[in-house]
């Protein structure tokens, strides 16, 4: 399949919009959320052809943003055979070095949810998934599909993160990551190491893409992206590359 313009059709298929909403990410803007009909086809074709779209998955829903008036919501993913990873970048993979990654599907798991639990509390105590629980886990992160897996990070048997994403036909899409938010971690970075251990599974599949959800510009929370370097942003329906953002640590 390509990776810049989707092969299967998608015409027939349902969608909803939902009322307009605060948004999440822009202060005094409202959000409107497009979003695939539950009842119609989840099967890979259809998320391969939806993803190209600029669609992302939450649980068994497939969205988009689609607010009257604001484009600000820039689906961006990274090519991953001209990553160049920056000194920064570097160091977090130096400094994880003596940490292994273990694959598994996207199944509850009791250790799993005690560090969501701990991490949503101590990072995201004013967001969206405040206070988590375990039906709420299990609606967002959890699917009984086959491309749908989980990413363990373990110190010996220690659980540090996990790293929820989906294999594509075209490359690996970044769902969530959770990680022990305990200060004796925090030079790890192991949010930023979640992300370049995914280019590498990528790189390893022979997958062109790793999909970051999206990106916007004026958004503190996602500043993040742009220290990905080269990245490519959804442009109507064709991916292009991004200028260097001036802030990236040098290669």
């Amino acid at each position: 399949m390509s990776s810049n313009t989707p092969q299967h059709p998608v015409r027939d298929l349902r969608f909803f919009l939902t009322v307009p909403h605060a948004c999440s990410y822009l202060e005094g803007h409202e959000a409107t959320t497009l979003f695939l009909d539950p009842q119609e086809s989840h099967s890979q074709g259809v998320y391969d052809a939806l993803a190209l779209l600029g669609f992302r998955r939450s649980g068994r829903h497939l969205y988009r943003p689609h607010c009257e008036g604001c484009s600000a919501c820039l689906s961006v993913r990274i090519p991953v055979q001209d990553f160049q990873p920056s000194r920064s970048q570097r160091r977090i993979r130096r400094r994880n070095t003596d940490l292994r990654l273990i694959e598994r599907p996207a199944q509850f798991d009791a250790e799993h949810y005690a560090l969501y639990e701990r991490y949503i509390y101590a990072r995201h105590s004013d967001g969206d998934m405040f206070p988590p629980s375990h039906e709420q886990y299990r609606t967002f992160l959890t699917l009984d599909e086959d491309y749908s897996r989980l990413l363990e990070f373990r110190l010996g048997d220690q659980l540090l993160a996990v790293s929820a994403f989906d294999h594509l036909e075209h490359g690996l899409s970044a769902i969530y990551t959770f990680f022990d938010p305990d200060p004796q971690w925090y030079r790890r970075s192991l949010g930023a190491y979640a992300v370049l251990s995914l280019v590498k599974e990528a790189y390893l599949r022979d997958l062109p893409h790793v999909y970051l959800g999206y990106w916007i510009r004026n958004c503190r929370k996602m500043a993040y992206k742009e220290a990905y370097q080269p990245l490519e942003i959804l442009d109507g329906r064709h991916w292009r590359r991004t200028l260097p953002i001036a802030n990236v640590s040098s290669k």
